[in-house]
């Protein structure tokens, strides 16, 4: 069973972000797989991201993109859902109501677009280059050809960054952050590399304004990886977290091995 955003992927490598609507009234959702059983009930929670109340967005948000996503996996509903929220990003819907009175009192957690924006980045590193080297040990070379919905989200990431891109410099320190952090896996994809440089610029942004440590974490590692310097952009906080990941990378490679001969003794923990 293949869904119609993969088959627009294999003939078209880099297709124009859609029209929501038509997305939403095109695709076949109750015949694509969720690891839950099938997408039949996602056009209407996905309709209610673009309801005019917040707190409805919100719940919206749940009954949505939690039921296409579950323990790292990339599903048939997760490529058309992903293309769904990245064309209404810029919907005026979705920032609806977040700077009332109103919605101060609902004392709501998350701008709409930030989670819009949580979510496809928690996807793309769920589909990213270091998934696809794991899954090529595992499995062999053709990782990608038994694993197509995460080929078909591979395959789509400059169509979904440019849906990302303008967030970087949104007025919402939130959103902003979370776009950030959104764009770095995507452009791992070959025609999306030259825009690290501008990337570089708002990590140093975060690193000098956000407390986020999934963030914090996620954007260090991404200019260490581009071959930037972060020794100065790291507080306490960072180097704390760096060492104890350390340690228990340094943890699970001495079980992993223990018994192997891979360590003499026990790492110094």
């Amino acid at each position: 069973m293949t869904n119609s955003g993969s088959r627009t992927t294999e003939n078209n490598p880099h297709p124009e972000l859609p029209y929501f609507q038509e997305l939403l009234d095109r695709t076949d959702w109750a015949s694509l797989a969720t690891p839950y059983g099938t997408g039949e009930s996602l056009p209407a929670a996905l309709t209610r991201l673009l309801d005019l109340d917040p707190a409805v967005r919100e719940a919206a948000a749940t009954d949505s993109l939690d039921k296409v996503t579950h323990q790292n996996s990339i599903y048939e509903a997760t490529v058309p859902v992903a293309l769904y929220v990245a064309a209404i990003l810029n919907h005026p819907a979705t920032a609806a109501g977040e700077h009332t009175h109103k919605a101060d009192l609902r004392q709501l957690r998350h701008p709409t677009r930030e989670t819009l924006l949580d979510w496809l980045g928690n996807t793309a590193y769920d589909a990213d280059d270091e998934t696809v080297a794991i899954g090529k040990q595992h499995v062999d070379k053709g990782f990608l050809d038994a694993c197509r919905d995460m080929r078909a989200f591979r395959d789509l990431r400059p169509v979904i960054y440019t849906a990302v891109r303008p967030f970087l410099t949104d007025d919402n320190a939130k959103v902003r952050d979370a776009a950030l952090v959104a764009a770095i896996p995507l452009t791992e994809h070959h025609a999306l590399t030259r825009h690290r440089n501008e990337l570089a610029d708002h990590a140093h942004r975060l690193l000098s304004t956000s407390t986020d440590r999934y963030k914090r974490d996620r954007t260090l590692d991404a200019l260490n990886a581009w071959g930037h310097n972060t020794s100065t952009l790291e507080n306490a906080n960072d180097i704390a977290a760096r060492e104890l990941r350390t340690r228990m990378e340094d943890h699970d490679s001495w079980w992993a091995s223990n018994g192997t001969g891979g360590y003499a003794e026990d790492p110094p923990f």
